[in-house]
């Protein structure tokens, strides 16, 4: 039997397809409704998810096939969260209308000690634990992207490799706009002009832009996935 992986914020199901191949049955949390999310799905406020499992009640998920199971979280042997990053992204002009959800949601995860991780962008650095940083370019991906992961159990990184990977290829901001910049007005690489590009270059096929914009890649999940099946094991 797979060990049972919880996904918050779970958008698309790019962090949840790399677990899924790293050998977990995976069930996803988001507030809003998706449809492309190709595991099993709740739609509800994540917070409140959490505080239903930790008091002992379950919660129905929903399989794109049709079928229903209740999860309750005595069955969850790891935690996996990706609060929305827009508070602490460098790319968001202003900050002050979005909430910084990482203490929130951390507070919630260590009620349980099974392991946890949370992800996030580059600017949340001083909100997370000790986290590693992966980059697309360390698994030979067109799309860079550094993500940092925060856990509670120790989790190895990898260097970037920007120089094999060359000019990246960005997955940001609408598909219609080809320009892309910073606030300060600093360019971001090359831009996907095709959602196809999008899609392979995160190596997410089911995706919507949308989607792709939103995931970290597949391949990062599962690398730290691997990982993660040891500690379960043990």
């Amino acid at each position: 039997m797979r060990p049972i992986l919880l996904d918050l914020f779970c958008c698309e199901g790019g962090a949840a397809m790399g677990y899924s191949q790293a050998g977990f049955d995976v069930l996803g949390v988001d507030k809003d409704p998706q449809p492309l999310y190709p595991f099993w799905f709740h739609q509800g406020d994540v917070l409140d998810v959490l505080d239903r499992l930790w008091a002992g009640l379950g919660v129905e998920f929903v399989h794109p096939d049709g079928r229903r199971r209740m999860l309750f979280a005595e069955q969850i042997a790891v935690r996996h969260a990706s609060p929305p990053c827009q508070a602490l992204s460098t790319i968001t002009p202003d900050k002050s209308e979005h909430v910084n959800l990482i203490p929130d949601v951390r507070e919630r995860l260590q009620r349980s000690p099974r392991p946890y991780v949370i992800e996030n962008v580059e600017g949340a650095r001083s909100e997370l634990v000790a986290p590693v940083r992966l980059c697309g370019s360390s698994f030979g991906l067109a799309v860079r992207r550094h993500r940092l992961f925060e856990s509670s159990v120790p989790l190895a990184a990898l260097p970037c490799d920007h120089a094999a990977q060359g000019t990246p290829v960005g997955v940001y901001g609408a598909l219609r706009s080809r320009h892309w910049a910073r606030p300060g007005g600093s360019s971001r690489g090359r831009k996907a002009t095709s959602l196809e590009e999008a899609r392979e270059a995160m190596g997410m096929p089911w995706a919507s832009w949308h989607g792709c914009t939103q995931a970290i890649p597949p391949a990062m999940t599962e690398f730290i996935g691997r990982q993660l099946t040891k500690d379960v094991r043990a």
